[in-house]
């Protein structure tokens, strides 16, 4: 039930009817526009916030007509026809006015006397009591009016403090005849307009659809026709001189968003993935065969070796490549916030949850493939969920009971070793199988290093476009030193050693050994048979210096050992009993 102006102000009105009757010396009895008591003296004192309606009859005359009252015999005028006290009305006499507000009336001021004495006082002073009821109630109407300001106020200020916290954004302030009143700087650099826009008429059509949670809008300048997305405020009657407000988003930042976060995405072929050598061949043919399957995919490979793209290829040479493609990385997202990522929320699940609730990376990626990047990363206590989500092919958000039915391909990776996870108890065993069902794995690039010449091409050409760079070959020495080198970073550290190289290119266009990393031209030059060629060094000591360097190309997982054993050319437990001696 909606709370009457007065009864907003009661603690106000009580005053206001206490001078009344202090100085008047009669009872006084102010309503509401519902009939309510919101203030009372003498017999009404203690009878605050009860409905008179039943015999409130004067009280509803007036508020239907506006009319100020003077009854000299309460219980026998016509009035008082209904009422249930006709004929024994405790009432002496009774005169009343009422209160109004810009036009409204919005409650009834009363004097009431309960005493022949306060009756005949009334009676001899009747016009003066009631000029000074008719000012009463003008202040009555005044703080009303006053409490309505400060209401307005508050919305103002919520209202600048939601343009002041979007600065960073586009603000066009439009009137009631849809004309432009106020435009920020951000406004103005977007759009391309200028201060003669102002007063110029803009048509704001809302296109119902969302991206990143705000809506999509088509405005008309003149004609000209723009996409935006952003946030359309009503502002009236707020603000009486302005209509609405649109803060909308910086357009260089919306794209960028938009590639990033809504998965607008070049579809990726297996023949977009560079790479000529035989693994690279087995792979893009594995690649083929399971993408039309249901089954999940685990693929597993050192960091940099691309899992994302592989994951891509699957989507894009599937058929579900119309669908969506969601991808989380289950590491980079802290433990309390990935449950509410995945699953999604509803309304007051938690403290702190978005009000609207959230739609999770599950449902959004109904449908199409969800890829889980890192799930070694991921906690023990969300691995079970992950699983029964993998057998029931159902969720619910956080805080419902609503089971949501999934129609979706899992795509897991990790550079981990989950085996070895698994005995150290950090990575289940159970999910682990329900994930392996496809394994891919993926070679690391020293594992074909007849492909890096071609990546290398490749990365080239792409930084030459994006730095405006004019680099069309790599020296024969620059190469040799390229294939030479251990990799750890793999593909990855491959592109940022191109680009590195691209930003220092000369003007003959060409990039040479001095161009690339110190890191590559010391690799090279660490070898143990160069330098002093009199120094002669224990074997102990260069075999210790040489499994050490293999570690670190291979890594120090199980499976990073047996390449460095083979690479050794040893066995892997000789090559563990040798790591015993060395530790």
């Amino acid at each position: 039930m909606k709370v009457s102006l007065l009864k907003q102000i009661q603690d106000s009105v009580i005053k206001y009817a206490n001078v009344i009757a202090s100085v008047i010396k009669v009872d006084v009895e102010i309503v509401d526009n519902s009939l309510i008591r919101i203030a009372g003296t003498g017999i009404y004192k203690d009878k605050l916030n009860e409905n008179i309606s039943r015999n409130g009859f004067v009280y509803r005359h007036v508020l239907s007509t506006g009319q100020p009252q003077v009854i000299e015999e309460p219980g026998k005028n016509s009035l008082c026809t209904s009422c249930d006290e006709r004929g024994c009305c405790r009432e002496k006499m009774e005169t009343c006015t009422p209160i109004k507000l810009s036009g409204e009336i919005i409650g009834v001021i009363g004097l009431i006397c309960s005493s022949d004495e306060q009756k005949v006082r009334l009676i001899e002073n009747l016009e003066f009591y009631l000029q000074f009821l008719a000012q009463i109630s003008e202040f009555i109407s005044a703080k009303a009016y006053e409490f309505l300001e400060n209401g307005r106020n508050q919305s103002m200020v919520k209202l600048l403090n939601q343009v002041i916290n979007s600065v960073d954004k586009g603000v066009l302030v439009i009137n009631n005849n849809s004309e432009i009143v106020h435009m920020n700087d951000s406004a103005i650099k977007q759009l391309k307009l200028t201060e003669a826009y102002r007063t110029r008429k803009i048509e704001i059509t809302p296109t119902s659809e969302y991206i990143m949670q705000e809506e999509t809008y088509i405005i008309n300048i003149e004609g000209r026709k723009i996409n935006l997305i952003g946030q359309l405020i009503p502002v009236f009657p707020t603000l009486p001189s302005y209509d609405k407000i649109l803060i909308f988003s910086e357009l260089k930042k919306v794209k960028s968003e938009l590639y990033s976060k809504t998965h607008i995405w070049q579809p990726i072929k297996t023949e977009n993935i560079i790479g000529e050598s035989r693994a690279m061949f087995q792979l893009k043919e594995k690649i083929k065969k399971v993408a039309g399957s249901k089954s999940t995919v685990l693929i597993t490979g050192e960091s940099g070796t691309g899992k994302e793209l592989i994951a891509r290829a699957i989507h894009s040479e599937s058929d579900r490549k119309g669908k969506p493609f969601i991808a989380i990385n289950c590491g980079a997202i802290p433990d309390n916030l990935l449950e509410s990522e995945l699953f999604g929320y509803v309304r007051g699940a938690f403290s702190g949850a978005d009000t609207n609730g959230r739609i999770g990376k599950f449902e959004l990626a109904n449908k199409g493939v969800i890829f889980l990047d890192e799930i070694g990363d991921m906690p023990l206590h969300l691995q079970v969920k992950i699983l029964r989500v993998l057998q029931e092919r159902k969720i619910a958000r956080i805080g419902s009971n609503q089971l949501i039915d999934l129609d979706i391909r899992f795509v897991a990776a990790t550079n981990k070793d989950l085996k070895k996870l698994i005995l150290e108890n950090k990575f289940r065993e159970d999910l682990y199988y329900r994930l392996n069902v496809i394994p891919i794995e993926l070679p690391s690039l020293r594992e074909r290093r007849e492909d890096i010449e071609i990546i290398a091409a490749n990365l080239v050409e792409k930084y030459n476009k994006l730095f405006n760079k004019e680099a069309y070959c790599i020296d024969k020495e620059a190469i040799e030193l390229l294939k030479n080198y251990g990799w750890p970073g793999n593909v990855r550290e491959l592109e940022n050693t191109i680009e590195f190289a691209i930003n220092l290119v000369g003007n003959d266009g060409v990039i040479t050994k001095d161009m690339l990393p110190r890191s590559i031209l010391e690799y090279r030059s660490s070898s143990e048979f160069e330098g002093d060629r009199r120094t002669v060094k224990p074997l102990e000591e260069i075999e210790k210096k040489y499994i050490l360097k293999a570690l670190d190309i291979y890594g120090n997982d199980t499976k990073g050992k047996q390449l460095a054993a083979k690479a050794l050319g040893i066995g892997i437990a000789t090559l563990y009993r040798k790591l015993d001696k060395i530790r």
